[in-house]
């Protein structure tokens, strides 16, 4: 019925740069739709490269849940081969609205290529076969969105990068499978990031049959997610720490 690939599994500035992890966001495939979420840089390279390969113009859609680079970085390119160079007017566009115009990062010449672009807002949206909202604002440095899908009988919700807040795990109470971006290991208050702590804390309250930790940065790689990943699913085994080229079957 469908899957969801981790191309990248990278989080924040140094391990996007140093390439420790991928950078390449999430590829969404359910039914005949296919999406891909914050293609930071090496998506078109992790498409066309991992096995099976993903086709970038079979895509029918981006979504964007902010303009930060690690997240956006490849979101032109990817443009190109949704479109085939603007030969065909095809595919949309969802990214909030400070990821257009000036100090945006969507070239505006490849805008008229698509057959739509969204302005992403808290809300509802559909898109072929694909029905998703934005449930909340999420606290960060720029405006960003967590996206929730709603695939069949399942409920899978990515909550990109934020500070953690009050109401953020209501607004993701129905998930089934919840991703969560774990940039720290330990609290650093100064920044809009969770840390490890805080998504494990976020999973315990709204209690998905199944919750995935990505988009690390490097405290959390220095302390090596396979061995943490080992001692949290003592307690909470339906947690799981991406690796790139992770794969999540969707059930039919």
């Amino acid at each position: 019925m469908g899957f969801i690939k981790f191309l990248g599994t990278a989080g924040a500035r140094f391990v996007m740069i140093r390439q420790l992890r991928s950078s390449a966001g999430i590829w969404i495939n359910y039914k005949s739709t296919n999406v891909i979420l914050d293609p930071g840089p090496g998506a078109i390279v992790r498409c066309n490269k991992v096995k099976p390969r993903l086709d970038p113009s079979s895509l029918d859609a981006v979504i964007l849940t902010h303009k930060h680079l690690d997240h956006s970085g490849d979101v032109n390119v990817i443009i190109e081969a949704i479109t085939e160079g603007g030969f065909r007017k095809r595919g949309a566009l969802f990214a909030p609205r400070d990821s257009f115009g000036k100090d945006g990062v969507i070239l505006s010449y490849l805008e008229g290529f698509l057959d739509k672009k969204v302005v992403l807002k808290e809300g509802k949206y559909h898109l072929g076969d694909i029905n998703f909202t934005c449930p909340v604002k999420n606290i960060h440095a720029v405006e960003t969105y967590g996206v929730k899908f709603y695939l069949g009988k399942e409920v899978v919700s990515f909550v990109s990068d934020t500070r953690y807040f009050e109401g953020l795990a209501d607004a993701y109470r129905d998930s089934t499978v919840l991703v969560l971006n774990v940039v720290f290991y330990q609290p650093r208050p100064a920044y809009d990031h969770l840390c490890l702590d805080e998504a494990i804390t976020l999973a315990e309250k709204i209690k998905p049959k199944k919750t995935i930790f990505t988009h690390f940065g490097m405290s959390m790689l220095r302390a090596k997610p396979y061995i943490l990943e080992a001692k949290i699913r003592k307690e909470h085994p339906s947690i799981k720490l991406a690796h790139d080229g992770f794969e999540l079957k969707l059930p039919a």
